[in-house]
């Protein structure tokens, strides 16, 4: 919705790494440099690890945009908690291989067969597994085990395992000396800085044909970093958003200001829904004014009910006639019965209070829907695209 508003030829921030908006940070062109040094080794294990959100994904999908040239048969597997037999089965099937209904050996033999026949036309074949810290230690020594299989000395497996940090920790545990040993390279992606936030942004902004429209300032740049702590997932998430608000709001320049109020918008939507408490007439006693005596609190007496309390002299006939015409406004507005119970009818401070809250309800009430609209057209938005 909003490439057209801006003028862009695509949408910048999608979530769905795509390999023509990636953004070569020192830490990103590191790890990808150890992703090929990898490939020219033929061999081993090469382990990146990083925290969610941080562009492993599109490391992958980068390195294979790039396979098409070499001689590299390449499969990805993404791990699901997955036990020994269970993960030699979708290693199997991620090469489209048989694999359902067949024992361990049947597995090791059609793999075997297949990486012999894959080395004799020259290729070679690689397994790329993401989230590697979901599998427990007997699936990795499964896939430490495939990396035995040799044609001529010769490695005929290799594999690239992608993780959270916590798969640091796993590598360094009793019983994974053997793993460790065929890991010929290693690095963990950290977070973006600030300047790097703010390139990052751009460098997605100008691959989609960006013409400074909109601007940001240097605070904005600032609120995104801090929001999103140098995450790039978190700083697609942000900035598909603003620029969505500024598409409706009509914005060609973002400060701070705006990209907080889209901040407070994305923090609402994730919080847990406020629980509305019912309306109780005896939950709060009726406010007194300066001139109340403090036995007006008390609960009145059919006398006194019948006969409303004098007020004082001096303010008595203008007194009365703001009361009747309050009076007849209320009347004529037809008042909820909770509130008639809630507030005296000669209390006017508690009826202008009342108003105001009445007011404040449906201003809230407003901005809940113009929030919901929001919500909407970015939902109508993803639905366009994923079609």
């Amino acid at each position: 919705m909003y490439e057209s508003f801006y003028k862009l030829q695509s949408r910048p921030f999608q979530l769905s790494p795509d390999p023509k908006f990636f953004y070569g940070s020192p830490g990103h062109k590191r790890a990808m440099s150890y992703l090929r040094y990898g490939l020219t080794q033929g061999e081993g294990f090469i382990v990146i690890t990083g925290d969610i959100g941080t562009g492993k994904t599109m490391l992958v999908r980068t390195l294979f945009a790039d396979l098409a040239k070499e001689n590299v048969v390449a499969a990805q597997l993404v791990t699901t908690q997955l036990e020994a037999d269970d993960t030699l089965r979708m290693v199997a099937a991620s090469f489209g291989l048989a694999h359902e209904g067949l024992d361990k050996a049947t597995l090791l033999k059609n793999l075997e067969t297949f990486m012999n026949s894959r080395a004799r036309e020259g290729k070679r074949v690689l397994l790329l597994v993401d989230e590697a810290q979901n599998l427990p230690p007997r699936s990795l020594e499964e896939l430490r085990m495939l990396s035995n299989f040799q044609l001529g000395g010769k490695v005929l497996f290799q594999s690239f395992l992608l993780g959270q940090g916590e798969f640091r920790q796993t590598l360094q545990a009793q019983g994974m000396e053997q793993l460790r040993q065929r890991v010929i390279a290693a690095y963990h992606l950290d977070a973006l800085d600030q300047e790097q936030t703010r390139a990052y942004i751009e460098h997605r902004l100008q691959t989609a044909e960006w013409k400074d429209d909109p601007s940001f300032s240097a605070d904005a740049f600032a609120i995104i970093h801090e929001y999103s702590g140098g995450i790039p997932r978190r700083i697609n998430t942000l900035c598909d958003r603003l620029l969505l608000f500024g598409s409706l709001e009509e914005v060609h320049q973002f400060d701070a200001a705006k990209v907080k109020a889209v901040i407070e918008e994305l923090k609402q939507e994730t919080a847990a829904p406020k629980v509305a408490a019912k309306p109780d007439a005896q939950a709060e006693p009726a406010p007194q004014t300066e001139s109340a005596p403090p036995a007006a609190t008390a609960k009145p007496t059919a006398k006194s009910a019948a006969k409303p309390a004098a007020a004082p002299a001096a303010a008595a006939p203008r007194g009365a006639a703001v009361v009747q015409a309050v009076k007849s406004v209320t009347a004529a507005q037809k008042p909820a019965p909770v509130a008639a119970q809630a507030v005296p009818q000669g209390d006017l401070e508690a009826r202008i209070a009342l108003l105001e809250k009445r007011v404040a309800v449906l201003e809230e009430g407003l901005r809940r829907e113009r929030l919901r609209l929001r919500r909407a057209i970015l939902l109508s938005d993803d639905f366009g695209s994923a079609s």
